[in-house]
């Protein structure tokens, strides 16, 4: 099972993937939203922002996501180290709901080129 701090080290290499990303993934985050990634098994979430193409986390504490972000994830903390490890396809993971992906339709769409 994945620590906490493994998992804090996964968003952190996220973050730097999607800053060096160009074409439509940069396009597609290029937004400024609160994000939230709870990880389930560990009961942990991680809140920030995603901001100027990067994953600000800002906040981590124990627990359900306190607040509704705009973009809202949910997995376990092994998915998330094999998602960013490229391990774990995002669309896959998602279409069989071992990922929670929540967020308006406007920003599902414009998310819908990460998938």
């Amino acid at each position: 099972m994945a620590t906490t701090q493994e998992c804090r080290s996964a968003l952190d290499t996220l973050s730097g993937n999607l800053a060096k990303a160009d074409g439509d993934v940069r396009s597609a985050t290029a937004l400024d939203r609160s994000l939230s990634c709870h990880v389930t098994d560990l009961d942990t979430t991680f809140a920030g922002r995603l901001h100027q193409g990067r994953i600000d986390v800002t906040d981590t504490y124990e627990g359900p996501p306190r607040d509704k972000a705009e973009i809202r994830l949910a997995m376990t903390g092994d998915d998330l180290v094999a998602m960013v490890g490229g391990e774990l396809n995002f669309a896959r993971a998602w279409a069989s709901g071992r990922v929670r992906l929540e967020a308006g339709f406007r920003d599902l769409m414009r998310l819908r080129s990460l998938l």
